[in-house]
């Protein structure tokens, strides 16, 4: 018998299965019905944000529309309307405020996702 290094680990048998195994069901977690899903979240968190938004409540629209992103990290909306919530927090701040300069990352990614993106803020039919 080999004596073991201290701090040196055991290698586990089942870790390579354990690892394909969550690969396979992250790759499942894609499936059309995940996606409609995780969309019809995002959806659901930005009206909630904009409901929010336009009582002023700045901090629960921003919790909002993080949700919504997480949910959908492709949703033009979603990034566009965090950004414009983080902008609308910072506002009242210091010109060089850091969230004014997260919002401006916001911006660029929702229109990097979706060059043609126009918020509807709110107008049925419109993102």
């Amino acid at each position: 018998m080999v004596p073991m290094r201290l701090g040196a680990r055991k290698r586990r048998p089942g870790i390579r299965r354990t690892l394909t195994t969550a690969l396979l069901l992250g790759v499942l977690a894609l499936s059309p019905v995940a996606v409609a899903r995780a969309q019809n979240a995002a959806e659901e968190h930005v009206a909630a944000g904009l409901a929010a938004y336009w009582k002023l409540h700045f901090h629960e629209a921003e919790g909002h529309f993080r949700a919504a992103v997480v949910a959908d990290p492709r949703s033009a909306a979603a990034l566009y309307y965090l950004g414009y919530t983080v902008y609308k927090i910072a506002e009242p701040r210091r010109p060089n405020d850091p969230g004014k300069a997260r919002a401006a990352e916001l911006f660029a990614r929702a229109y990097e996702i979706d060059p043609g993106f126009t918020p509807g803020w709110g107008v049925p039919g419109r993102p």
